[in-house]
């Protein structure tokens, strides 16, 4: 072993055999603290032994037969690697058909003569001792029945079954595995390796499907030629049935193989060192998973916990120590070892008992400096035994720091979010425990932060020309800065005609390279800024340029050496202008099937006129060429003669085809049909073939039209077929089409999950399992299952209300689920129902369960009532949810004195049956603040708070009169300030409890400003006042104090007034002027009416009655008798006064949301109709009216006619 250290060090190089140390090592460490141990170690000595002597016989095989050769190589450590080699030491081919499997063997599919040689080798490469071992050659002799006839055919005749075809065919048969099924155990976290390799002729081709599933995504690979199916990182959910389907065009064949997922010990939360002062209490916690479960098992400092001495604090419940009142002898070395059939995991864990006073681990007077309105981190590090808590202060004799301008970090570190100038100072860190405390003293600078006051600037400059860039800064006095230049975000050239000075950049003699970006950095130690500007160089005006073009198009297109499948085309370019053609882009138009559609066949360079075509039968083509260079394309040559190719039988058959039910007896077949010169003849048709899979069905076909769909009525409920469709004209057909796997059509599901259980976990969730259905009775693609639950009662309240049933699907093969959000201590059902694509099966039968109690809510309300000289009655309303039983209620208090310091705190409990409580020997004329909560068995819920006062005695002028419920606080206060904000004007109102005729001010000023408060004194008593004056669009913030009352003010509210407004429309009516006016126009009208009035009666009667009594309009209806109105023109609404919202506001100015000419006054809104004869049909209409409106807005406004008719 190393001096020094835990390293044992094993050495055979000076001798010695590896196999004296082969075992199991363990390390252990000890001191006088307990004993840590290591994992156990293997060691295990490498082996690369030789291959046993034996004969081989030379391999005689039929062409066509399958064939396997054995490797069999030696068994070492590690395994060998296995490869198949010639005499030339080199790879032997491998293919579909011949290929090594898993085990090192190499198997033929089918045999053919070219696999005849004598040097067919196994090589085993042994890694670790850089060896490989060699087997002895393998013989393989193919021979023909050609080859055979040939040698006896003087002996046979002609009828002999020598006779028969030279090779025959044969479906797959699997050569490995063997059997149909088969089943293999994988460890999770490990690589799945399955493997399937087929005999048969053709070569038969392998897929692999999982049954009830999909193989996972990413995670699935390929390999020797589908022959292997990998699985990385497999899990339990990999678990299930993976078939193997070998096939050819004879039939195919299959295997199962059952995939069981074991899983060796993996960690869910490993113990945790654990640092704890005398007497108190701790866990260690101990959770490991696999399958099957581990077992967990303690020790000691290395000794079983069982037999290890025994500790009165410490307490072993299962997977946990419980640790309580721990005394400095409990420290120790705890190891967790967690094992099952496929391994083992342990861990170490130190349970340390210190009683340390705390230390400060931060170097004394460290100093720190920032930039002003950036964060300022001030460290701590700290250490000590209970844990210390730490307080910052500011100064010698500073307070301790809160609130929100600071953040207080779990290690100790003080952070200034934003750090202002006045934030230079010293702060102390305190940390303090029961054992003594310590304190570290450290300095902050807040230093002004760098400016560029004059940034460089865009320049233009001509070439030869000069040009300078400034950079004018602005620092703290205290900071070094330094200025770099940079062109384009890199140094500047080594150039002598760049001149840096201390405030700007000159460019001598600029060049075009100059032309780019120049930066301008300034760095400090504790900041870094910069600015940038574009240079642009120009030259003098050129000469005139060279005119590029597109090229003109190509001419003179020729068609040569016409073939059924291929043609020639050549031809002559056009003018280049002045740019090189670099391409020629050939298309053609089907005139057949597309006239006047051009599409694209292909390109060649430019510097080629000639192209050979590769041609579709059934196409009568043209074609065109457009010719390309930097510029961009010509416009398309004229186009060439017509070729039109022959008929021929169809070359490729549809895409996309695919089989879904629409119903629960079909099976619909869609594809996607060919283009027009895809049919390659005329009568293009489709031969649709079905029949249904693993079944030895014969395939059932017909042909159909050039359509894209076909219907198979009268399937069998969610089984799969077999189809393929293929192409045929009148020609023939195309080539034998390759076979998808469809389903018909999906019907509900049949039964419901069984065995369903529910395991409440706490008292908000449970988690329910249940049986997955049997695959057959899902009728269909399994989509997940549903599970329903519902609250059937409270068991606290007794009370049952409507049901809401909520629902949460989980999708796949799941088999269990999570329910949240329930509520404790109460009633539910679940069932669970798989679906599938058609909908839901049948419900489980209900399942009821039931969830524990949890913490009560707050009580519904505290009041405090009836005070007298030493006592005040509570009265409280119970949880509104108790969730469980209420068990008692916890009633804290505690005296508040003049400096609003808490005093000690009593706690009293309550019968949970109780609903008032006095309290008596209180002291007089004090403030308490009581804390209120209820409490079930699980523990205590949330507490409400109040505060309440006794009342003086009978000298004092506070004492409430007799039979008042409401306590009279012995501290004024001022609450509930509230603000009103205009534009220029604020209505400030606030609650005052306290002596009367007190005298009130109002201070206010902009909201974040360091300017003093200025303040407004109010009249009298009142509890409003109004501020005017105030800027638009400004924050302001506001308080309430009241007249001598040292320091009594209310908490600060803030408000912000409406922004400047365009100055409004000097409203007329309120001008002196215009009032003067209607009052001179109303008294001439008074006076014209008295002349009147005094003529007719001097006069008599004018005839002007009689007339019209004579020459009555019929359409004109006579006077009322009752009311003397006219009929016709009467209107009931007259009458009626003015609804309070068509009235001009208050402050005499007419908005534009007033305006009686609003289109909704008139009926044009949502509820404004009217039927062909103009009748108001709103009320009518079906629809709720809209309540009445408050403010400005009527649903009502009286029409302008009529106004002025009342008016007259």
């Amino acid at each position: 072993m190393k001096p020094n250290s835990g390293t044992l060090v094993i050495n055979i190089m000076n001798g010695g055999k590896a196999e004296a140390y082969e075992g199991v090592y363990q390390c252990t460490a000890r001191n006088e603290r307990g004993a840590a141990i290591s994992n156990n170690i293997v060691i295990r000595p490498s082996r690369s032994p030789l291959w046993t002597k034996e004969k081989l016989e030379p391999n005689h095989v039929r062409e066509g037969d399958s064939l396997v050769l054995h490797c069999r190589p030696p068994v070492g450590l590690p395994p060998p690697i296995i490869f198949w080699m010639d005499n030339a030491f080199q790879r032997l081919p491998q293919s579909e058909r011949v290929s090594q499997g898993l085990n090192g063997d190499l198997y033929f599919s089918n045999v053919q003569p070219e696999d005849t040689r004598e040097d067919y080798i196994c090589y085993a490469r042994f890694n670790h001792t850089q060896t490989i071992q060699q087997k002895q050659p393998i013989s393989v002799k193919v021979f023909s029945m050609d080859s055979l006839n040939d040698t006896i055919a003087a002996n046979l005749s002609d009828t002999d079954i020598y006779g028969a075809k030279p090779v025959t065919e044969r479906q797959p048969v699997l050569l490995t595995p063997t059997g149909s099924t088969s089943t293999k155990v994988e460890l999770r976290g490990n690589v799945l390796l399955l493997e399937c390799i087929a005999a048969g002729l053709p070569t038969p081709v392998i897929r692999w499907i999982k049954e009830g599933g999909e193989l996972p995504a990413n995670r699935t690979f390929f390999e020797n030629f589908k022959k292997t199916l990998k699985i990385t990182d497999v899990s339990e959910a990999d678990s299930g049935n993976y078939k193997c389907i070998a096939r050819n065009t004879l039939g195919s064949a299959h295997h199962v193989i059952s995939v069981t997922v074991k899983a060796a010990p993996y960690w869910i939360t490993a113990p945790r060192n654990l640092v704890l002062s005398p007497g108190e209490h701790g866990n260690l916690i101990c959770r490991a998973n696999g399958n099957p479960k581990p077992d967990i098992s303690w020790l000691a400092n290395g000794v079983p916990i069982a037999i290890a001495p025994e500790d009165p604090s410490r307490k072993v419940d299962g997977d946990t120590i419980i640790f309580s009142h721990v005394q400095e002898r409990s420290s120790a070395v705890y190891q967790c070892n967690a094992s099952n059939e496929y391994g083992y995991l342990l861990a170490n864990a130190f349970v340390n008992v210190l009683a340390e006073p705390p230390r400060i681990l931060t170097p004394a007077n460290k100093l720190y400096q920032v930039i002003a309105d950036s964060p300022a981190l001030l460290d701590c590090a700290y250490f000590g035994s209970p844990k210390p808590e730490i307080e910052w202060f500011k100064g010698v004799k500073g307070s301790i720091l809160r609130g929100n301008e600071y953040v207080f970090h779990d290690n100790g570190t003080l952070e200034i979010p934003v750090a202002q100038k006045d934030s230079t100072g010293t702060y102390t860190c305190v940390a303090r425990n029961e054992l003594g405390k310590t304190q570290n003293e450290v300095q902050l600078e807040v230093k002004d932060p760098t400016m560029i006051i004059k940034q460089p600037e865009y320049k233009v400059i001509q070439r030869y020309g000069q040009v300078s860039f400034e950079c004018i800064i602005k620092h703290d006095s205290t900071l070094s800065p330094t200025v770099i230049w940079l062109k384009d975000n890199d140094e500047l050239p080594d150039d002598e005609r760049f001149l840096v000075g201390k405030d700007n950049l000159t460019i001598m003699n600029v060049t075009d390279k100059d032309d780019g970006t120049y930066t301008c950095i300034v760095n400090t130690t504790l900041d870094s800024v910069s600015a940038s500007a574009v240079l642009t160089v120009v030259a003098a005006p050129p000469t005139p340029a060279i005119i590029y073009a597109r090229p003109n198009p190509p001419f003179d297109l020729e068609l040569t050496g016409q073939l059924e499948r291929s043609i020639e085309l050549s031809w002559i370019p056009g003018d280049e202008n002045n740019s090189p053609i670099t391409s020629f882009v050939i298309e053609y138009e089907d005139g057949l099937h597309e006239p006047g559609v051009w599409h694209y066949q292909t390109e060649v360079p430019g510097t080629q006129t000639t192209v050979q075509l590769k041609l579709s039968p059934y196409v009568n083509y043209s074609f065109r060429v457009i010719a390309v260079n930097e510029i961009g394309r010509s416009q398309p040559s004229e186009p060439s003669e017509q070729y039109l190719t022959k008929s021929a039988s169809p070359d490729e058959n549809p895409s996309n085809v695919q089989g879904i039910g629409s119903e629960p007896d079909n099976l619909v077949i869609t594809w996607e049909s060919l283009k027009g010169f895809q049919s390659n003849g005329p009568g293009l048709q489709y031969k649709v073939s079905w029949r249904q899979k693993d079944v030895d069905d014969e395939w059932t076909s017909v042909i159909v039209a050039n359509v894209s769909k076909y219907i198979v009525s009268g399937t069998p409920t969610f089984v799969p077929y077999e189809i393929k469709v293929q192409a045929l004209n009148d020609l023939g057909y195309a080539p034998e089409p390759s076979v998808v796997i469809g389903h018909s059509g999906e019907d509900l599901p049949m039964v419901a999950p069984g065995n369903v259980q529910v395991f409440v976990i706490n008292s908000t969730l449970a988690k329910v399992h249940w049986d997955p259905v049997p695959l057959k009775t899902v009728r269909g693609h399994l989509q997940g299952y549903k599970v329903y639950y519902w609250k059937v009662q409270s068991l606290s309240r007794r009370s049952r209300r409507h049901v809401e049933k909520k629902i949460l699907t989980f999708r796949g093969n799941k088999t269990v689920g999570m329910l949240p959000g329930l509520e404790p201590y109460s009633s539910y059902k679940l069932n669970v129902r798989v679906v599938n694509g058609k909908g839901e099966g049948p419900a489980s039968p209900d399942k009821l369960f039931r969830t524990p109690e949890g913490v009560p809510g707050s009580p519904s309300f505290l009041k405090i009532t009836n005070p007298t000289l030493d006592s005040l009655t509570l009265e409280w309303g119970s949880p509104t949810h108790p969730n469980g039983v209420l068990t008692s209620y916890i009633l804290k208090f505690q005296p508040i004195n003049n400096t609003h310091e808490l005093g000690p705190l009593v706690e009293i409990r309550i019968p949970a049956n109780e609903s008032s409580l006095i309290l008596k020997n209180l002291n007089y004329s004090t403030r308490y603040k009581f804390y209120f909560n209820a409490q079930t068995s699980v523990g205590s819920g949330n507490q409400i708070t109040e505060e309440a006062v006794t009342i003086m005695d009978e000298a004092g002028i506070l004492r409430p009169a007799v039979g008042a419920g409401k306590v009279q606080p012995l501290y004024p206060r001022i609450r509930n300030v509230t603000t009103a904000a205009a534009e220029t004007y604020a209505n400030i109102s606030w609650e005052y409890e306290g002596p009367d005729h007190a005298n009130f001010y109002v201070e206010y000023g902009v909201a974040g400003s360091k300017e003093d408060w200025k303040k407004e004194i109010v009249n009298g008593s009142r509890s409003f006042f109004v501020l005017k004056g105030l800027t638009p669009g400004t924050t302001y913030k506001v308080r309430v104090g009241a007249e001598g009352l040292s320091g009594f003010r209310s908490s600060e509210d803030v408000f912000e007034t409406g922004p400047a407004m365009a100055s409004r429309q000097v409203d007329i009516a309120t001008q002196g002027w215009f009032i003067g006016l209607m009052c001179a126009v109303a008294l001439l009208i008074l006076i014209l009416l008295i002349v009147c009035f005094i003529r007719r009666n001097k006069g008599g009667k004018y005839p002007v009655k009689e007339k019209e009594d004579a020459h009555a309009d019929p359409e004109i209806q006579p006077m009322k008798e009752d009311d003397g109105t006219f009929g016709e023109y009467s209107d009931a609404e007259d009458h009626k006064p003015l609804k309070k919202g068509s009235r001009t506001p208050s402050d005499r100015t007419v908005k534009k949301e007033d305006s009686d000419d609003s289109l909704v006054d008139y009926g044009e809104g949502v509820n404004g109709q009217f039927n062909e004869d103009g009748s108001f049909i709103g009320q009518y209409s079906g629809k709720k009216e809209k309540e009445p409106a408050e403010g400005n807005e009527s649903s009502e406004a009286p029409s302008p006619v009529n106004a002025m008719n009342s008016f007259v």
